[in-house]
């Protein structure tokens, strides 16, 4: 039996490693063009030169070897489903049993004028975008960050340890806008302003002026400003990597589609991570790596965390959690606590828990995702909801033996 698998990010390394632990003779290999297999969580520490390839790296250094997998380290181009075979960059073939597709997102470049063109506009999302970045970096020193979600944030945070001058231009009114509230928002936006970065709020880039250097040196906004710039930062979403899978027969909308044990809509083709859209965050990841693993092999296994509401970030020391989209509907119960060393906020729809955010101490908040994720009804828990744990719905049955007092749990 010979297993491909395309991408050799979290999906598909622990696709591979699983893969070994239930076939022990089978045949792997795996195809990524990268230079070194990296945590893509850890690129601003690349950035901000705390981290090198090497150490970017979120497995053992023998790996490979060890788990006697091949890696091509070569670009996949296509598939051929009905011959089993993958084609690569050089027009080599490999053929495959099973195939695993876990190629991840790519980063999106929006259609502004000379964006996609201009030779000092990155994205973030690869090693190989974190590298052109840093070569950048080097003589650059007014940086344009675009965007101010977590990438975005990441990447300023980088450039502030380096003493650059950072400006983060955001669409929305407040920063880190999927993540969290106003509140929650600008406690770090004074932390980063504390710390040299400027933020331009609620305003877009209409224009942008690139001599025959072709590099930008200032964008306009819709405001008619202009903001000076010697490099800029896209961190304005990501788009699936499916362009090895344009011209086959497996199902494309936007992202790979795959049915409840992760298999496309050809036999023997598997699709885990970022590119099928079910949920985009590096635990998910790991478990549909692990979920396709054991379909691959034959043994049945439906992937049922499909929860990817989930984000934890740390600035200058303010941790924060949020579970959830963080928006309130009509009838919800929004409840919010505030002192001294903490902010929490949580949303209730019908009885159960649709959201929660904490930002300061997040000890002992792992039952918050399970609570949403289950739908668990809190109606008859009398403890205030920032003080929940598994002890809530810890009881004893009538054979004197401790059992949870909510199915499921």
């Amino acid at each position: 039996m010979t297993h491909v698998i395309i991408g050799v990010g979290a999906a598909g390394i622990t696709a591979a490693k699983t893969i070994r632990e239930l076939e022990p003779d089978a045949r792997i290999i795996m195809i990524s063009p990268d230079e070194y297999v990296h945590s893509r969580c850890m690129l601003h520490k690349y950035l901000s030169h705390e981290r090198d390839e090497k150490t970017l790296s979120f497995i053992p250094e023998n790996f490979f070897d060890a788990f006697h997998i091949t890696w091509i380290q070569k670009k996949a181009v296509s598939i051929n489903t009905a011959r089993q075979e993958v084609m690569l960059e050089d027009d080599s073939r490999i053929l495959y049993n099973r195939l695993l597709i876990a190629t991840g997102a790519d980063s999106v470049i929006p259609p502004i004028m000379n964006f996609r063109e201009a030779k000092n506009v990155f994205g973030l999302r690869n090693l190989s975008d974190a590298q052109n970045i840093r070569a950048c970096s080097e003589k650059a020193n007014k940086i344009l960050v675009v965007g101010s979600g977590l990438v975005g944030m990441d990447a300023a945070y980088a450039f502030l340890e380096q003493g650059k001058d950072v400006t983060v231009l955001e669409m929305a009114d407040r920063i880190l806008p999927k993540q969290l509230d106003e509140t929650a928002g600008k406690a770090y936006q004074k932390l980063f302003e504390e710390h040299g970065c400027k933020f331009i709020l609620g305003r877009k880039t209409v224009l942008s002026t690139m001599p025959e250097t072709d590099e930008i040196t200032s964008v306009m906004l819709d405001d008619g400003s202009l903001i000076e710039c010697d490099m800029v930062v896209v961190a304005a979403g990501v788009s699936p990597s499916v362009e090895c899978v344009k011209g086959s027969d497996i199902a494309i909308d936007r992202f790979i589609q795959v049915d409840d044990y992760l298999k496309t809509s050809c036999d023997h083709v598997y699709a885990a991570g970022d590119v099928n859209g079910i949920a985009g965050i590096w635990p998910n990841a790991m478990k549909q790596g692990k979920t396709a693993a054991y379909n691959m092999c034959g043994q049945n296994m439906i992937y049922e965390d499909k929860y990817g509401m989930k984000n934890t970030m740390n600035f200058y020391g303010l941790t924060t959690l949020s579970l959830g989209d963080g928006i309130a509907k009509d009838r919800d119960e929004v409840i919010v606590r505030e002192d001294s060393v903490s902010y929490k906020k949580a949303i209730l729809r019908d009885g159960c828990l649709s959201s929660i955010l904490i930002q300061g101490p997040i000890d002992y908040s792992g039952i918050y995702q399970y609570l949403i994720k289950n739908r668990i009804c809190l109606d008859s828990v009398k403890t205030d909801i920032f003080h929940l744990s598994f002890a809530d719905f810890y009881g004893i049955d009538g054979t004197g033996q401790f059992t949870y007092q909510v199915a499921g749990i």
